[in-house]
């Protein structure tokens, strides 16, 4: 087998999968440099060119490599706490939304999400006390769940970290940790269901690969930009996420 035979999946054209990888390393950019957006905007590209039955699992593979790479670069700025926590309620997602064998109505869902992130973003900060970090659990189990569906779900564990008060750094580096975890579980879950991995390796390596490259060139943007000018851009990047998913639930686009 050729390299390009590995790589290019039977399912794909060549172009398709050019595509691919090179959006791979745009959306790692885009969400090193932001803290998140880069997984929807991927899914989203993805769902143009790919089988629907293998969209979501490969997608989640892929994103646990991002994931993997951003918080390896920036694993000094990792609150291990809200990691546990997270895990906690992404495991319990994950069997949930494994054991369910009919879709949920995607409108409804993408809606939900969608309100809550505007909410949390534009509203009043709940007031979360000495349970801050616990609420990651909350977090950990909606977002897993609903991921199993139809693949990203980062607004819900970044509206709830940016109740944190973390810096950008630490925020980017949590966000990174608590996506990866969630997608540990997606995987394990739709692997159980007896999704095959094989014929999609070759891509899905090339994405990783491509996505870690972008990950190195969103972290030095991450490094020069100005506190004000990263929760600035993090709070437009949450409102663009929100109506772009109101818009697909309302049928729009």
């Amino acid at each position: 087998m050729s390299p390009v035979d590995f790589i290019v999946p039977q399912d794909l054209s060549g172009l398709a999968t050019l595509l691919l990888v090179a959006c791979s390393f745009l959306t790692s950019a885009l969400t090193a440099a932001v803290g998140l957006g880069g997984g929807i905007a991927l899914i989203a590209i993805m769902a143009l060119v790919m089988p629907l039955n293998a969209l979501v699992p490969v997608h989640g593979v892929v994103q646990f490599g991002s994931n993997a790479g951003r918080g390896m670069v920036q694993v000094k700025h990792v609150d291990w706490l809200i990691a546990v926590w997270f895990a906690i309620g992404a495991a319990a997602g994950a069997a949930l939304g494994g054991s369910i064998a009919v879709q949920l109505p995607a409108a409804i869902l993408k809606a939900g999400i969608a309100l809550f992130v505007v909410w949390v973003v534009w509203g009043k900060p709940p007031k979360l006390g000495g349970m801050k970090k616990r609420a990651m659990a909350g977090a950990g189990f909606a977002s897993t769940f609903l991921s199993m569906f139809f693949g990203a779900a980062g607004p819900i564990g970044g509206s709830v970290l940016s109740t944190l008060d973390l810096t950008r750094h630490q925020f980017v580096a949590n966000q990174a940790i608590t996506a990866m975890m969630m997608h540990v579980f997606k995987i394990a879950a739709f692997g159980l269901l007896g999704f095959a991995f094989a014929p999609w390796t070759g891509l899905i390596i090339a994405m990783i690969v491509s996505g870690f490259l972008g990950t190195l060139a969103g972290s030095q943007l991450l490094g020069r930009m100005n506190e004000q000018a990263f929760k600035k851009g993090f709070r437009w990047v949450m409102t663009a996420l929100a109506l772009n998913l109101m818009l697909q639930a309302l049928g729009v686009i």
